[in-house]
């Protein structure tokens, strides 16, 4: 018994030690994969000066506005952007007095590209009625090559003339 003791105590205390390891690497794995699964900021783009301007009226849409600056030496190509709080949005080009969607932005290298009133902009729709004034909300832009970035957007709620885009919607 003298020689089991001797083997078998030294064995389970072993064996408890490999399950805590093993535990703590899943942990440390399953941290890892959390963050390679989260956004990342793509190099040499920042994003400034964001607005998420709340509806007016529930069930209509709201508008972002933000400058995105492209300070990398190649062109970026912006496929689309997230709201979080909205349930689908697009980017519009108000021309001539009219909006209208566009499919892609293009971001010459060493540029800053404005999303503004009466120029291109983000309209949001489905706006969730829990966003608030003076809160913030994540936007988050996709670029055509996969690469995205975050940013906040500060909620605003629409003033009179504020969403000036002409007759389009």
């Amino acid at each position: 018994m003298t020689l089991a003791r001797r083997f078998v105590l030294p064995l389970a205390a072993s064996l408890a030690a490999l399950s805590l390891s093993a535990c703590g690497q899943s942990a440390k794995e399953e941290e890892k994969a959390t963050a390679s699964a989260a956004p990342e900021a793509k190099p040499g783009i920042s994003v400034a000066d964001g607005v998420f301007m709340l509806p007016a009226v529930s069930g209509n849409p709201g508008a972002a506005y933000f400058a995105l600056d492209n300070e990398s030496n190649n062109t970026v190509s912006i496929a689309s952007i997230a709201i979080a709080g909205a349930g689908k949005t697009e980017i519009h080009q108000t021309m001539g007095g009219q909006m209208k969607p566009v499919d892609r932005v293009d971001v010459e290298a060493k540029t800053v590209v404005k999303f503004e009133r009466g120029g291109l902009h983000v309209m949001a729709f489905e706006v969730d009625g829990s966003l608030k004034a003076g809160d913030t909300a994540e936007m988050t832009i996709t670029f055509t090559d996969g690469d995205k970035v975050s940013a906040p957007l500060k909620l605003e709620a629409m003033g009179a003339g504020a969403m000036d885009h002409g007759s389009g919607h």
